[in-house]
C-alpha cells in the first residue's frame, strides 16, 4: 500500500474515532458531561447555574459560596471542580479507577461507590485550585465545612455547625 493512501485511511480512522466518541457522550448515561456533573472546563463558579452546582444540598451550598466570598475579600479564588454527580458518572468514575489500580480495594482509596459517594447525594464539593482548597482547608471550619479525607485535600463535606469542630479526618474513601 502506497504511503498516501495508508495516510488517508488511517485519518479516516481517526475521523471516525472521534465521531464514535462524540456520539458516545451524546448517549444518556454514555458520556461523562454536564448533566453528569462535570464541570466545563475542568471548574466552576460557586454561584454557576450547572447541574453539579444546583443539585447540591442548599445548607452545603449556601456555606460554599459564603466561604467563596470571603477567599475572594483575601484573593483566593474558590471553583468547584466537582459537585453533585450522576449514579452512572460516579460509577464510571469508579470502573476507571479499577482499570487504574488493579482491584476495587485499592480503588475505593480514592473513589467510593455511587451508594456510597457523598457526591452522588449532592452533600460533597471538591474545590480548587490548591491555593483555594489549602484555604478552606485552613479556614472552612468557620462555615461548618469540612476536610474529610487525609489524601484528598480538595474534598469538603458540611459535618459541623458554623465555628464548631470537624471530625477526624480518615485516611482515604475506604475509611
Amino acid at each position: 500500500m502506497k504511503k498516501s493512501a495508508r495516510t488517508t485511511i488511517t485519518g479516516l480512522g481517526a475521523v471516525a474515532l472521534l465521531g464514535a466518541v462524540a456520539a458516545y457522550s451524546l448517549v444518556p448515561g454514555g458520556g461523562d458531561g454536564a448533566e453528569d456533573g462535570i464541570p466545563a472546563g475542568g471548574s466552576v463558579a460557586v454561584d454557576a447555574d450547572v447541574p453539579a452546582v444546583r443539585g447540591l444540598d442548599p445548607a452545603l451550598l449556601a456555606a460554599v459560596r459564603a466561604a467563596a466570598a470571603d477567599a475572594r475579600a483575601q484573593g483566593v479564588e474558590l471553583r468547584l471542580t466537582s459537585g453533585r454527580r450522576s449514579p452512572s458518572y460516579q460509577q464510571r468514575l469508579l470502573d476507571r479507577a479499577v482499570g487504574r489500580y488493579g482491584s476495587l480495594d485499592l480503588a475505593r482509596r480514592y473513589v467510593n461507590t455511587p451508594e456510597k459517594s457523598t457526591h452522588v447525594s449532592g452533600r460533597a464539593v471538591d474545590v480548587g485550585p490548591t491555593d483555594a482548597a489549602d484555604w478552606l482547608g485552613r479556614h472552612g471550619t468557620r462555615y461548618g465545612l469540612c476536610q474529610v479525607y487525609a489524601n484528598e485535600m480538595w474534598h469538603f463535606e458540611l459535618l459541623t455547625a458554623p465555628g464548631g469542630s470537624c471530625p477526624p479526618q480518615l485516611p482515604d474513601a475506604a475509611g
